[in-house]
């Protein structure tokens, strides 16, 4: 198994690649697991898949919690893990800082931070509030022993706030207060997504999966892309998978989802196969 800063030299290593990689989102061990047997590079913490597969929504985790998740997913494979992060825990820069400490003490080699507040009222933290947030995130990620890659989130998108010219604003604030990752979940466009390209000089990640909006990583590696997440929408796929399954034993009373099931044998080697390091 190698050790937590080799893991940070070689998560690094992917960012500063040529092309993009992308980057899937397990909900739970044997999730981590496959992901890593299928010849995934690295691998990152999904907060709401987690949360779904307690039986609780999005952001119902706390953070103790969640922590002990983010070691369980670093004990089951060789490979890097970034942890979703979600707001830091807490409002204050301090909270954010020490989520980043307990985050890297749970094993991982990077972590985002949202400047989403979770409050209907006021659902984005006022800027100057949240770049003193990832300045705060980064100072406690550059005190780290090892290469931690802090990845910084504009939520405006997720919120129901589609304000392009606000998203590259807070990106490019928090490129300045010290992320090494820059992250607009919701983009839409390949157009909106070439222009936040051309607005930051930090590698971008752009989230797939969500519905409606499907490119490949072929046209999201000619755009300038460099990561490419899933979120919970590798989560969602195995519950809708599973809600299928159960409303076709419902009615009619068949078991036809047996047929696109894996086998056994399939997961058996899956499981088994030691990943790459």
């Amino acid at each position: 198994m190698p050790t937590q800063a080799e893991k940070a030299l070689a998560f690094r290593a992917l960012h500063q690649e040529p092309g993009s990689f992308v980057i899937p989102n397990p909900w739970d061990v044997g999730s981590a697991r496959v992901l890593a047997a299928l010849g995934f590079a690295a691998l990152a913490s999904t907060s709401a898949g987690y949360a779904f597969s307690r039986g609780r929504l999005d952001y119902g985790i706390a953070r103790e919690e969640m922590l002990q998740h983010l070691a369980d997913l670093v004990a089951a494979t060789p490979l890097p893990v970034s942890a979703d992060l979600e707001n830091g825990y807490g409002d204050s820069p301090e909270t954010v800082a020490q989520t980043i400490a307990l985050a890297a003490a749970a094993g991982v080699v990077g972590g985002s931070i949202e400047d989403s507040t979770q409050r209907k009222d006021t659902p984005i933290y006022p800027l100057a509030q949240a770049v003193e947030r990832i300045r705060a995130a980064s100072e406690a990620a550059r005190a780290l022993p090892f290469a931690f890659t802090l990845t910084a989130r504009a939520e405006n998108y997720f919120v129901g706030k589609p304000d392009l010219a606000d998203t590259i604003t807070r990106l490019q604030a928090y490129q300045e207060a010290g992320a090494d990752v820059l992250y607009a979940p919701g983009l839409k466009t390949e157009e909106d997504i070439a222009q936040v390209l051309r607005s930051i000089d930090r590698p971008l990640n752009v989230l797939m999966g969500t519905k409606g909006f499907q490119l490949s990583v072929q046209t999201l590696t000619k755009l300038g892309v460099k990561r490419i997440s899933t979120g919970g929408s590798l989560a969602l796929a195995a519950l809708g998978g599973l809600v299928r399954a159960a409303k076709e034993l419902r009615e009619p009373g068949s078991f036809g989802y047996a047929d696109e099931a894996l086998s056994g044998r399939e997961i058996y080697q899956l499981l088994k196969t030691p990943p790459a390091a």
